[in-house]
């Protein structure tokens, strides 16, 4: 598989995608290098919110406060599996410290930043794809299960309103009008009125994958090393019809939670680790709420979808090699139960790898060795959300108008 090329874009998830649409647009030649078909890793099996109100990163003072009997109960929405724990401790060393009030309000910060302008760039990208009817404008919900939670939540929403998220503190019949079939014993809301959500992300990433594969070659091989030579970098790995063996002039490693040993090769050691996001999901005509919705004390996502009802989220953390955990699928089976007892077995269940940072940042810029390299990974819960971000900012970076907004908090150099 000897191939040439101008630009490389490793990873054709939700980011390496958005990264070689808005490449094509400007008239590059790319090829896309993923073993798998495009979008189906964790973009496909997501919570499906463009979360613009996703200002807060994982690790704040209260998680800290929180950590012990957060990874002593058995219903935590965190997990660490034990035999990951000698690998992971350098990360949790970060994570504790970007937990500290001054790393999380910087944190916080940062994040506000790169989302101001996603819900109007994922508008313009469904128009592009012709995805507009799969983008659905009808906000998300964050629930608190007493009266205590919800008046305990009040001091946090209102540091998002200054960041300039849209939230609206709902009561039980607000709740009840807005989303019938759940209990009637809950405290309250957060309504994030201006979120959208992808009610089929998997088609969303399919008509990507489409518009970009018009212009743009993918080559189903896993890229293993990077070489730099004098007139651009040689991808080296295993394929599916072969070695593979691409010359780009430029590389962008897009390749979600596989991008550690590649930024490596690059020049940049990157605290980038692994959580596991689990999704199960009922078959369903009409889903039994409108709107995505989060049991914030639970940790995952209800997600209204084409056709069925998926329940997305908690925290797993323990690498890449580990098999999936029974117990955490039961944990999202046992938590959607508590609100819908009705539900049967759940038709299908899956997991998927996150690209996690300590800071809950991700790392988009050009590597430390060089601009012949551009990193774009390690974005946590918010893939889907910055992608089209993301893929403005590489598309000014590669064309050299610049990225278009301060990227020193995801510079690559911070660590």
């Amino acid at each position: 598989m000897r191939e040439t090329t101008d630009i490389a874009v490793i990873g054709a998830g939700v980011v390496g995608l958005t990264i070689a649409l808005e490449l094509v647009d400007q008239g590059r030649e790319v090829v896309l290098v993923d073993p798998g078909a495009p979008g189906m890793g964790a973009s496909y099996g997501n919570a499906g919110t463009i979360a613009s109100y996703a200002t807060s990163p994982v690790g704040t003072p209260d998680v800290l406060r929180a950590l012990p009997s957060l990874l002593l109960s058995k219903t935590s929405p965190l997990a660490i599996r034990h035999r990951a724990l000698p690998s992971l401790a350098p990360w949790l060393l970060r994570f504790l410290w970007q937990s500290l009030p001054a790393q999380a309000d910087r944190n916080s910060r940062a994040l506000a930043s790169l989302l101001t302008n996603a819900a109007d760039l994922w508008d313009d990208l469904a128009l592009r794809v012709q995805g507009a009817g799969i983008l659905q404008r009808r906000g998300c919900l964050y629930l608190y299960e007493t009266p205590q939670a919800f008046t305990s939540a009040r001091s946090e929403l209102d540091h998002r309103r200054a960041l300039g998220v849209e939230v609206e503190l709902i009561g039980p019949d607000r709740l009840a009008e807005l989303e019938p079939n759940l209990p009637g014993t809950l405290g309250g809301a957060a309504h994030f009125t201006g979120a959208t959500f992808l009610d089929d992300p998997g088609r969303m990433m399919g008509l990507i994958a489409a518009q970009v594969l018009q212009k743009a070659r993918h080559l189903q091989a896993r890229a293993e090393s990077l070489t730099r030579g004098p007139d651009g970098v040689v991808i080296e790995g295993g394929g599916k019809d072969g070695g593979l063996h691409l010359h780009a002039r430029r590389v962008v490693i897009a390749a979600g939670a596989q991008s550690r040993d590649l930024a490596r090769q690059a020049g940049d050691r990157i605290p980038l680790d692994t959580e596991r996001g689990y999704h199960v999901e009922w078959d369903m005509a009409t889903p039994l709420l409108s709107r995505p919705a989060c049991p914030t004390a639970r940790g995952f996502y209800f997600c209204p979808m084409a056709g069925r009802l998926r329940v997305a989220g908690t925290v797993e953390l323990g690498g890449l090699t580990l098999p999936p955990s029974p117990h955490r699928i039961a944990r999202l089976v046992e938590g959607a139960r508590a609100f819908f007892p009705d539900l049967g077995p759940p038709d299908r269940d899956w997991m998927g790898f996150r690209p996690s940072i300590p800071d809950s940042l991700p790392v988009i810029g050009p590597s430390t060795g060089g601009p012949d390299v551009i990193h774009a990974f390690g974005h946590g819960h918010i893939g889907v959300t910055l992608a089209p971000v993301t893929a403005r900012i590489v598309g000014g970076l590669m064309s050299g108008k610049g990225p278009g907004l301060d990227i020193a908090a995801v510079s690559p150099g911070r660590f």
